[in-house]
């Protein structure tokens, strides 16, 4: 039994919700703003943030985890270059 643990609200790590969650990812980061249900939003912002973080931190293993999640190039440089550039002094909350 798992008493009080803490886990994924709605949608699961595997299958057709984590696509759908990378392809949210990329296009929450290509057009900065989207549309979506509360419980996608809620999951989404946890992936999201994890991925600022890695573009933050500016090491090539961050680089290359966030490549591994995000669908396009375009996403990617501009996660490593305009908006870790934007968020570099906030510590946490970056889908607010």
């Amino acid at each position: 039994m798992k008493h009080q643990a803490k886990s994924w609200r709605k949608l699961a790590k595997h299958g057709q919700s984590w696509n759908m969650l990378r392809t949210m990812v990329t296009q929450l980061i290509t057009h900065e703003r989207i549309k979506t249900t509360v419980a996608k939003a809620k999951d989404l912002r946890r992936v999201a943030d994890r991925v600022v973080t890695l573009a933050k931190q500016g090491t090539i293993a961050g680089r290359r985890r966030a490549r591994a999640l995000l669908r396009t190039d375009e996403a990617e440089q501009k996660l490593f270059y305009t908006l870790a550039a934007r968020y570099k002094d906030r510590a946490g909350g970056f889908t607010r």
